[in-house]
């Protein structure tokens, strides 16, 4: 089987024998049912492919669609003049960096249907080609934008260039209303909805399908699509790694799966991901592996946000679409696909927002790892390898001796504002990377983290006080009885108290029972 990885042409895929899951019957209902649509979508989600499966079908290629779903449904195969702006190709560190881009794309376009030397502007300019464009083909245009955000997820952190781009892309996308009688369909694309509340401001009919229960498929792999279209190769996988065909389903769903875009809908499988595993035969964090954007560690930094809120936080519908503030980064990483939908409470409309699956979780907080403490990223694996080894070999000391060596290095500007709000994220990261090998439960309220760590043959109760002592914090397991659910457990219990000082911003002292 040949992998499109990396490939976003749909022309290229089906003209060369690349395993294509067929989503075009979902895609003709989309096109027949509206005109004007928004889709949110995380990165390496087949976001550009959908785009250019779109531009093949208006294209009317109907050649490229043999023995796809749509195949039998369409009848017509009509031609239209389709106008596709890809900002996902280019760097944008200034604002001339966007016009450069938005003047080639007009350039191509009015190569093809003409300019008119009064159109000096990037609007008057986009409105020109439409226009011409459904004069000189009799057609009504295809408008297709890839990653209309772009631009502006490159400058957050800069306030004065943020504004600049949403200035001139709301003038540029004014022309999708004012030439409406000569557009037959737009789809725009993107990881976040901030730019809708700025940039798309003007045009109230786009209709925004991101949280939509009836294309909550229409980008990435679904359980069944996965079983149809890739089960041979799940079988290899298995036999690679010495495991049952059922193993390997059961790995792989845990690994990648759990997206969820809307309530009450099956998870979806990150497409990127499955294609590496299954070409290369290997379980691994492929999705991290192109690159974390470092402006969601600077959002977390800026509110000084508790990592441990973040894993179990509840958002409204609001919320979900909002732009980022200062105060709560969680609607961009929400939106990044590093949080996902995993419960809805109807009555209260509040969404519970949690990992979607181990490779985000692992791979998110080995990513913050750096920015929380003085390791360096390349060594995160190994140390979090030594923590597990010790936790499993009942080594509480060298654990906690471990875990000291994680604050001693740290820069006071990693610390932020508030440095047990600090002391709390480095401890949350540490403990939720060990969970992904051992079991691992949070505990906490009113400044404090109760934690237990659980092995086959060990269970650890701990308590980590700020500013007090190991002496009040080992009493405190003791006079609440943390450890006592698990006396008759018939693993050895080991009870730690440890303390951290804000004055030195370490920890202090451990005691160890």
């Amino acid at each position: 089987m040949l992998y499109p990885i990396g490939i976003q042409s749909f022309s290229e895929i089906r003209q060369n024998g690349y395993v294509y899951v067929d989503k075009t019957a979902l895609m003709y209902k989309l096109l027949s049912e509206g005109k004007y649509y928004f889709l949110s979508r995380p990165r390496r989600f087949g976001k550009s492919l959908l785009i250019s499966t779109l531009e093949a079908y208006f294209l009317g290629k109907k050649e490229l669609f043999e023995g796809l779903a749509v195949a039998e449904i369409e009848k017509d195969w009509v031609e239209y003049p389709v106008l596709h702006l890809d900002l996902n190709t280019k760097k944008y560190d200034s604002i001339e960096a966007l016009e450069s881009m938005l003047d080639i794309t007009l350039s191509g376009w009015e190569k093809l249907y003409g300019s008119w030397d009064k159109e000096t502007d990037f609007s008057s300019r986009f409105e020109g080609i439409i226009r011409r464009a459904k004069e000189k083909t009799g057609r009504n245009v295809v408008i297709l934008v890839d990653e209309y955000d772009k631009p502006m997820l490159q400058a957050i952190g800069n306030d004065e260039l943020q504004k600049a781009y949403r200035d001139t892309l709301k003038s540029f996308y004014g022309a999708l209303k004012s030439q409406d009688a000569c557009i037959k369909f737009a789809l725009l694309t993107g990881v976040t909805k901030f730019g809708k509340v700025s940039v798309f401001s003007d045009l109230n009919n786009l209709k925004d399908i991101s949280m939509s229960q009836y294309y909550y498929d229409l980008c990435g792999i679904t359980e069944k699509e996965l079983h149809h279209y890739f089960d041979d190769e799940v079988g290899q996988l298995a036999q690679m790694n010495n495991q049952t065909k059922e193993e390997a389903y059961d790995r792989l769903k845990k690994e990648y799966d759990g997206y969820h875009f809307t309530y009450d809908t099956p998870g979806m499988y990150n497409p990127f991901s499955i294609l590496w595993t299954l070409s290369e035969r290997r379980y691994g964090s492929y999705w991290f592996e192109t690159g974390t954007p470092t402006f969601l560690v600077e959002l977390l930094q800026k509110a000084d946000f508790n990592l441990e809120e973040m894993a179990n936080i509840e958002a409204d519908t609001d919320m979900l679409g909002s732009i980022f503030n200062d105060d709560n980064p969680i609607p961009v990483i929400y939106q990044s696909g590093y949080l996902t939908i995993k419960d809805y409470d109807r009555e209260f409309d509040l969404y519970k927002l949690g990992f979607p699956n181990r490779e985000v979780e692992n791979g998110f907080m080995k990513f913050l790892l750096p920015f929380y403490t003085a390791k360096r990223n390349s060594s995160s694996s190994f140390e979090i390898g030594q923590f597990v080894k010790d936790i499993k070999s009942g080594n509480a000391e060298g654990f906690m001796q471990r875990l000291q060596s994680f604050f001693a290095g740290a820069k006071f500007d990693q610390i932020a504002k508030d440095t047990e709000n600090w002391f709390q994220n480095v401890v949350f990261i540490v403990t939720t990377l060990c969970g992904l090998y051992i079991e691992a439960e949070h505990q906490t309220s009113n400044g404090r983290i109760d934690l237990v760590l659980k092995t086959d043959k060990f269970i650890y109760v701990m308590e980590l006080k700020y500013d007090g002592t190991a002496e009040e914090a080992l009493q405190q397991i003791d006079d609440k009885g943390y450890a006592l659910p698990w006396q008759s457990d018939g693993r050895t219990v080991i009870k730690v108290g440890a303390n951290f000082s804000s004055q030195l911003r370490r920890l202090d002292g451990w005691i160890v029972a």
